[in-house]
């Protein structure tokens, strides 16, 4: 009832999307990865640098397992660096942890994209499970109102994946200003490598908002088409 192939047609193109983006981000990873920084900093003394230079003392860094696991926690302030950004003296290293540094600054700030997209954390956990069981309950019961309200409910992730953009995207650009004006990437290669990092991390963003379209497009299509 809930599977057909109309299905496949609103997600193969997110699939094939989510597929090379990620295809693109390991390849730009492993690249970089292997080019030094001329500074010779690990992802964690650029991170270390990058904070004393802001005075951003109440901020820690410490190390998380995993691949690519790195993120920003502001509920402890704290950097996580996986081992292969805070160990490694690499251009895909310090564009990372510059990355990730770039949260802790909206967070020092107040960023309002920062704050809005936290505020939707726990909708979002709520409504990807109630707005599926809404819907599945509706279209079984044929209570059409029923499934449009978990249909409204499971907006709300493309709403969070809509409001994730300019948090990452300024993220990156701090990250790409800070590395730049401290001297941790100082030549032209470098400013290509921490771009191609950035900008290929930033895809996987777009790829998210996108699946996260199709498929509420597919549900309102399933909904829409039981109602006739």
């Amino acid at each position: 009832m809930f599977f057909s192939p109309t299905y496949l047609i609103y997600m193969i193109p997110a699939f094939i999307l989510m597929g090379l983006t990620s295809w693109y981000v390991k390849s730009s990873y492993n690249k970089w990865s292997r080019v030094q920084a001329s500074s010779r900093l690990t992802g964690a003394q650029a991170a270390q640098r990058l904070l004393s230079t802001g005075s951003m003392y109440g901020v820690k860094i410490q190390g998380v397992a995993g691949n690519l696991t790195d993120h920003y926690d502001p509920r402890d302030k704290t950097l996580y660096l996986s081992p292969g950004v805070a160990n490694v003296a690499s251009v895909a290293s310090v564009a990372i942890a510059a990355h990730e540094l770039g949260h802790a600054m909206q967070d020092a700030e107040d960023y309002f994209p920062l704050r809005f997209r936290s505020a939707l954390v726990p909708v979002v956990n709520i409504g990807s499970n109630l707005g599926w069981i809404l819907i599945m309950i509706g279209l079984f019961l044929r209570f059409t109102e029923i499934a449009w309200l978990g249909i409204l409910i499971f907006a709300g992730g493309a709403v969070f994946a809509l409001a994730t953009l300019p948090v990452e995207f300024n993220a990156s650009a701090r990250a790409k200003q800070l590395l730049v004006q401290t001297g941790i990437i100082q030549t032209d290669e470098e400013q290509r490598g921490v771009n191609a990092v950035l900008n290929a991390a930033a895809l996987t963003y777009v790829a998210g908002l996108v699946t996260a379209v199709l498929q509420l497009l597919y549900y309102v299509s399933l909904v829409g088409g039981r109602r006739r």
